[in-house]
């Protein structure tokens, strides 16, 4: 159980923006390469919000989920981040802010996981997307499978979105051994790792 002194509150998201939705569709490329240079923890709530944060006052998120059952947990792997400890951080959509579950630099180890693309390590943060899959396949069984993936890849569309407006940099990467993140990340024994999403400036 997480310490006070372990939540990290983010600051509010901005609810409108000065980009429309047309130019960012045209902006958004894949990129592989980042400068040393850290992310602000305003950006940083941000793209968490614009994934998975809450939008309605019932509790609905930024992306469509089957039931409203919300299997999905985010990770930040932080190493450049301003006013922010290196370390692994979950991202709770209620309150918006950061629960620390490891301390430490874990980029590099986190690159090794993924085939060893060493690029991975030079991003200021990785966003990890993880799942839960019982918490959809209890009520729509093994399609719900399907649903929890449907709901992944509209959860990263809008991070993806959102940098792009930041005019930050970020790619979606899926390759990787499940087993060695969930190591790296000590993912509880129920989530399974979907997506890393390394976001650096451009």
């Amino acid at each position: 159980m997480a310490q006070q002194s372990d939540y990290i509150a983010l600051p509010e998201p901005a609810l409108t923006g000065s980009t429309c939705l047309e130019r960012l569709l045209v902006k958004r490329r894949s990129i592989r390469e980042y400068p040393d240079t850290a992310l602000k923890l305003a950006e940083i709530g941000q793209l968490l919000w614009a994934a998975q944060g809450i939008t309605h006052p019932q509790g609905y998120r930024a992306a469509p989920s089957a039931g409203a059952l919300y299997p999905l947990q985010l990770y930040l792997v932080a190493g450049a981040a301003q006013d922010l400890a290196p370390g692994v951080y979950g991202y709770d959509p209620e309150r918006h802010h950061l629960v620390m579950t490891q301390a430490g630099d874990q980029r590099n180890f986190l690159a090794h996981a993924a085939l060893s693309q060493d690029w991975l390590a030079d991003a200021a943060i990785i966003v990890v997307f993880a799942a839960e899959y019982k918490r959809t396949t209890r009520k729509y069984g093994e399609r719900g499978k399907r649903y929890v993936h449907m709901e992944a890849g509209h959860a990263a569309q809008n991070l993806f979105l959102q940098a792009s407006a930041l005019d930050l940099a970020t790619v979606i990467v899926g390759a990787f051994d499940d087993d060695k993140v969930a190591d790296v990340l000590r993912l509880p024994e129920q989530e399974q790792p979907l997506i890393l999403m390394p976001i650096g400036r451009k």
